[in-house]
């Protein structure tokens, strides 16, 4: 039996969203969905290698929640990374270049598919050990808070990753010394092929903040606009010194956990009813409904998303594998600490 989408706490008036971030939305969506729908065919033809996880279905919870922060802000998620880069305005084709391990992709092609990082666009990765970016998003805020900055940390998380023990301790010592991070858990039903109701008790996992006291929302993450509203609130608290708010975003993946995932736990039947509440068709229609865009205004779009995977897969075919020399560069970086004398 399909999943229900469970009724949400946040709800959001379409009203005060500009035409602009309507449309941005849904430039920014439709670039990470057929970003990845090519980065999983390349994935068949063996131009991209080892692990692979794709982030259809999820857009909204990425494009959202970009245009609620500041540029000043901080990103950090677990591997399924491809899209969050992307809405941060990563141009394309150096992530699709790290997917072919090509020396210009954003990890200098050493990193792959799971680790993503780009220091410029404060975006911390992608990170393959699972809940290990949770102390890491929980720590990037402290530093923040210890140097006085104005920055909040959003710490994305999978519903698996919340029965670390990691997750936890994060979320205990946050809340005692109130950082500026908001923990995301985009809840997509299933911990790689394991159902939530299978591993827990607790099935509206946003409740586990209330050990912490720890303000807590479940969001429906197939809409632009309740993501955007929950961010928005949890960054303005993190910026008044109120400390982190943990969020549950529920949403949905279309494809496996993986690529050599078949996705045979769940049926069709409710692949489809997830697939009917689409967050790039949901943009779509507020679109035409409120006729911010021509239909060549879309096709517009639509041709300057398809250039630019078709640009990011030209780019990663010409560039280079990285040097065997350089395997060992990198490794560790030299920093200056005034405070530290020798």
């Amino acid at each position: 039996m399909a999943k229900k989408k469970t009724s949400t706490k946040a709800k959001s008036s379409h009203s005060k969203h500009s035409k602009e971030t309507y449309l941005e939305w849904y430039e920014s969506m439709l670039l990470m969905r057929k970003f990845e729908e090519k980065a999983g065919q390349l994935y068949i033809q063996q131009k991209i290698r080892g692990f692979c996880h794709l982030y259809i279905g999820q857009e909204a919870l990425v494009a959202a929640a970009v245009s609620a922060i500041k540029p000043t802000d901080r990103m950090i998620t677990a591997y399924r990374d491809h899209a969050h880069p992307i809405g941060l305005g990563m141009d394309p084709k150096y992530v699709m270049a790290e997917l072919f391990g090509k020396k210009t992709g954003c990890s200098k092609g050493k990193g792959g598919s799971m680790h993503m990082f780009d220091k410029e666009l404060n975006f911390y990765g992608g990170h393959g050990i699972v809940g290990g970016q949770i102390p890491l998003g929980a720590g990037i805020a402290f530093a923040d808070k210890y140097k006085g900055n104005d920055s909040v940390t959003l710490c994305y998380m999978g519903d698996g990753a919340v029965r670390q023990g990691a997750f936890h301790e994060a979320l205990n010592m946050a809340m005692t010394w109130k950082l500026p991070v908001i923990f995301i858990i985009e809840n997509n039903n299933y911990a790689m092929g394991t159902s939530v109701e299978r591993v827990s008790n607790v099935t509206e996992l946003h409740n586990l903040a209330d050990g912490y006291n720890m303000p807590n929302e479940q969001i429906d993450g197939m809409a632009c606009e309740p993501v955007y509203d929950a961010i928005a609130k949890a960054a303005e608290r993190a910026r008044k010194g109120e400390g982190p708010t943990l969020l549950e975003m529920r949403t949905y993946r279309y494809k496996g956990h993986s690529m050599s995932d078949p996705a045979k736990y769940r049926t069709k039947e409710e692949l489809e009813e997830y697939k009917s509440l689409d967050p790039i068709d949901n943009v779509l229609q507020t679109i035409k409904k409120k006729k911010y865009a021509t239909d060549s205004d879309l096709s517009e779009i639509q041709d300057r998303v398809k250039q630019k995977v078709q640009e990011s897969i030209d780019f990663a075919e010409e560039s280079d594998y990285p040097d065997v020399s350089e395997l060992y560069d990198d490794v560790y970086v030299q920093e200056d600490y005034p405070f530290i004398k020798e």
